[in-house]
């Protein structure tokens, strides 16, 4: 092969990372879906949040814009607080129900 061609092969353009962002939010929607864990529940949230902040980052680098990176920084600190959150509950959970298990937990359940 030419070098010109192993080049272009290896140049990383926005279409890599917007398939990267897709992947990942579907990976966590999937998982959202098949999975009952908690904790791997709270794991496929941050997945889907982590794509869209790919997807987010790259069309805002291809717009020159910083209106994407803003949202991003915002949407981790939501992420963070949420798993902060969430974490807390899913150990008050686990202490009174002794599962992890999404179906069998009827906590907010009257």
């Amino acid at each position: 092969m030419q070098p010109e061609v192993i080049q272009s092969l290896l140049q990383i353009g926005p279409t890599h990372y917007l398939v990267l962002g897709a992947t990942l939010f579907s990976l966590g929607v999937l998982g959202f879906l098949v999975r009952s864990n908690i904790i791997v529940l709270l794991m496929c949230i941050e997945l889907m949040i982590n794509g869209a902040g790919i997807t987010f980052i790259t069309f805002c680098r291809q717009l020159g814009s910083l209106e994407g990176q803003v949202f991003v920084l915002f949407a981790m600190v939501v992420a963070a607080v949420e798993i902060a959150v969430g974490l807390s509950i899913v150990v008050l959970v686990f202490r009174n129900r002794s599962t992890l298990d999404a179906d069998k937990m009827e906590v907010l359940k009257w």
